[in-house]
């Protein structure tokens, strides 16, 4: 049996803006592309790795929320990633949270006014 989810993709009103808030606060490149008519910006993906990826996504049909989905992000320290996103303008939703053997936990609202989540495992 595989995980059910294969892809996502976060709506945006201006790219360029989203690109550089998730490549700050997360520390990695976005691959750029049209796909069928629609702006992307791909996160990166490795198949031989556990979990998924998505895009960045731009277009009529992308509307940026707070309600909906709320995808998690997984990082190596939590109070890193906060303060990045804090120096970037996003808004704290839920402060850092211990959710027990799932580590710590916070939400933002990222460059767009997208709810996301932060989520890192607790030090050995």
């Amino acid at each position: 049996m595989t995980n059910p989810v294969c892809h996502f993709e976060i709506p945006v009103a201006d790219m360029d803006r989203a690109i550089e808030f998730y490549q700050r606060v997360f520390g990695f490149e976005l691959n750029r592309q049209m796909v069928d008519g629609y702006e992307m910006a791909f996160f990166p993906r490795s198949d031989d790795q556990a979990g998924l990826s998505g895009a960045l996504a731009k277009g009529d049909v992308y509307k940026p929320s707070q309600t909906g989905c709320i995808l998690y992000f997984a990082v190596d320290d939590i109070d890193e990633a906060l303060r990045r996103s804090e120096s970037e303008g996003a808004k704290l939703l839920y402060p850092k949270t211990d959710i027990g053997d799932g580590g710590y936990v916070a939400e933002i609202e990222d460059s767009e006014g997208n709810r996301i989540a932060i989520n890192a495992a607790k030090p050995l």
